[in-house]
């Protein structure tokens, strides 16, 4: 009865973890999680305000497929004055977050058998979309040694004919990393070469940089424009995970093929959520708010990573984005667990480390590197000591 579509789909790794430690918590069970992608904090108070005014207003009904006009134009002039990139509200679709405006993007350009560039570690849901959409995954894995970044003579060896599309994530999920304006241009000069390739870039978790200002691609390769996807939204910097708002920012015959999928699967987001993201774009309360949470995230980031660090056996580079940490545990794979379990594979030592530590981490298999578990830091300080205190105690008990 089931559609060999559906069977082909690998269930998200991260969310199957997430929901082993929700149900060992509710069977009474001491579980730290550090597995979810979630800021620990609340979505500003401006923002909520704005969207209680819009149910007061009576703002109740479906708003036009793409988004309302306010919102879009509000995404356009803040790619202007803060990115430096011209879009017009007809180039942007928003949509019920930035995981659905991958996945209808996808669906939008890529025609069976295409194949898709994947550098790895990937999030968990790019080549499950990539299927989805009928298209290949190629998975090109990237070194530890490089921050686990794409590199020039990578991305041109792995390039073919039926190639049609790069996805790019930067500052990275799972590993943190940012790709830096020179990096971004060397990458963007072998495109060069192959005018048939689309470039899908997540840039969801741009408000959360430590090092240097964000930079996406298209801002030094602007050439790339008419094959460029920019995929964003507001659940990372704005706390706004529930709210449910992505868009994309491409070209208009993308848009509109994106546009079309769109009315047929979902429609727009909820009205009252378009609100609220039009709130966080406009606000100039939002910058101070967005800080709060980034120098937060920079205080954990230093502290999680000097004390992953101290691990023996553990080596962390020090992510420039995101919330999360991606350690290599290799020197522990093979070992053996006080009750016996030969860990083989990282999806093995987050088990043992679940079941006995009561630990909740996501394997590095989930993202395409077998080497590393992904560990998010976006949970208040004392989580992550106790956090750490279990890791540290389950790797030392294997032998």
């Amino acid at each position: 009865m089931i559609s060999k579509r559906a069977l082909a789909l690998a269930p998200s790794e991260t969310m199957k973890i997430s929901g082993m430690a929700k149900e060992m918590q509710q069977a009474g069970k001491s579980v730290v999680s550090l597995s979810q992608g979630e800021p620990d904090f609340k979505t500003p108070e401006h923002i909520c305000a704005a969207a209680k005014k819009a149910i007061d207003d009576g703002q109740h009904g479906y708003t036009i497929n793409a988004g309302t006009t306010g919102l879009r134009e509000a995404i356009a002039e803040k790619l202007k004055r803060e990115n430096e990139l011209e879009f017009t509200a007809a180039e942007i679709i928003v949509s019920n977050g930035a995981k659905q405006s991958v996945g209808f993007s996808l669906l939008a350009v890529v025609d069976e058998g295409d194949e898709v560039l994947i550098p790895a570690p990937y999030w968990v849901s790019y080549p499950e979309m990539t299927k989805l959409a009928g298209g290949v995954p190629v998975v090109v894995r990237t070194a530890f040694e490089n921050d686990y970044k794409l590199t020039p003579e990578q991305l041109r060896e792995s390039l073919t004919p039926k190639t049609k599309v790069l996805i790019l994530c930067s500052p990275s999920n799972p590993t943190g990393s940012c790709y830096t304006a020179d990096e971004l241009r060397a990458l963007a000069e072998v495109l060069r070469d192959f005018p048939n390739v689309v470039v899908l870039s997540d840039e969801i978790y741009e408000y959360i940089v430590f090092d240097g200002p964000h930079v996406s691609m298209l801002q030094v390769a602007p050439w790339l424009k008419e094959r460029f996807i920019l995929v964003n939204g507001f659940s990372k910097g704005f706390a706004m995970t529930g709210w449910r708002v992505g868009y994309i920012a491409a070209p208009k015959s993308i848009a509109g093929a994106v546009g079309k999928i769109q009315s047929q699967e979902t429609s727009a987001p909820s009205t009252i959520s378009q609100f609220a993201a039009e709130e966080a774009y406009r606000s100039e309360v939002s910058a101070g708010a967005v800080e709060h949470m980034r120098k937060a995230f920079a205080e954990r980031r230093d502290f999680f990573i000097d004390e992953l660090n101290q691990i023996e056996g553990v080596k962390c580079f020090k992510p420039g984005g995101a919330f999360y940490a991606f350690p290599n545990i290799a020197a522990y794979l093979g070992k053996t667990s006080p009750q016996g379990e030969v860990i083989r594979t990282s999806t093995d030592l987050c088990m043992y480390l679940i079941e006995h530590q009561g630990l909740a981490i996501v394997p590095g298999d989930a993202f395409g590197e077998p080497e590393g578990v992904r560990l998010s830091y976006s949970a208040s300080m004392e989580t992550l000591a106790e956090g750490l205190k279990r890791f540290r105690t389950g790797l030392a008990a294997l032998k």
